[in-house]
């Protein structure tokens, strides 16, 4: 962002990478299947780079109003200083805090999720798929992220976008209004769990497994996460594979 600003030059869109985007392993694959797609949709983007810092969502989360304020605030000033207007991020956590909660603190933008930029670019015929689409005819399940459905209720773009790719969808029993959280939510994500009889990723993995799909489409990295452990917990991972729907348009595009 701070090189196109240099040289004179406005972004379409601002790319909120996200830590997990950042630093996770597997996230990172997302991340560059994300930008990829970007890059070949012809999408004028730029990223904050070193100047991105969390969004705060997760000490939010924790209950830690101080940090998030701290976090949001140092955000804002760098977002409104380069007059940013437009946001996409391939994180729920981000896409709701930016969306719904930076408002309050001063910070005023359009903020989207990957899977609704990429059923624009879809509907917009900037993404043009191959006729060897590998992903015809395989079978897959959908898990609805908490930050995205039910708290945002947006359940439509990441089917369409799978839909655009002919795939067979398969609902699981509890979808959409009725999805089941991956057990990650609500920084949850980075501290054990309360005692129970059963993990809840397990119980989504379990669920995942029921439907015989080929594979399972996440929008989110920590459910991305947290869904990849259920499944290798319960030796499926041969079968089902876990793949964010950025991953699965990026192998699928010209």
């Amino acid at each position: 962002m701070a090189e196109m600003m240099a040289s004179g030059q406005t972004p379409e869109v601002l790319f909120w990478v996200g830590c997990a985007g950042s630093f996770d392993q597997r996230a990172q694959k997302i991340t560059k299947a994300f930008a990829t797609i970007l890059d070949k949709a012809g999408v004028n983007y730029a990223i904050l780079g070193k100047e991105e810092a969390c969004t705060g969502d997760p000490a939010r989360r924790a209950g830690n109003e101080f940090m998030f304020q701290m976090m949001a605030y140092q955000n804002i000033q760098i977002l409104n200083g380069y007059s940013i207007k437009k946001i996409v991020t391939t994180c729920p956590h981000c896409f709701n805090v930016l969306k719904n909660e930076y408002p309050v603190l001063g910070g005023n933008y359009e903020v989207i999720h990957h899977t609704q930029f990429l059923q624009e670019l879809i509907e917009a015929g900037k993404i043009k798929f191959t006729d060897s689409n590998e992903w015809k005819g395989k079978s897959i399940t959908y898990h609805d992220s908490c930050y995205l459905g039910r708290a945002n209720e947006i359940y439509e773009a990441p089917r369409k976008v799978l839909e655009s790719l002919d795939m067979e969808l398969k609902e699981m029993k509890r979808c959409k209004s009725k999805g089941l959280c991956c057990g990650a939510g609500g920084a949850q994500m980075f501290k054990e769990e309360e005692k129970g009889d059963k993990r809840v990723n397990m119980e989504r993995a379990d669920e995942v497994i029921e439907t015989k799909s080929d594979f399972v489409a996440s929008a989110c990295p920590f459910c991305n996460t947290m869904l990849t452990d259920g499944i290798k917990n319960r030796n499926e991972e041969v079968t089902t594979e876990v793949l964010d729907i950025a991953e699965i348009i990026a192998k699928a595009i010209q």
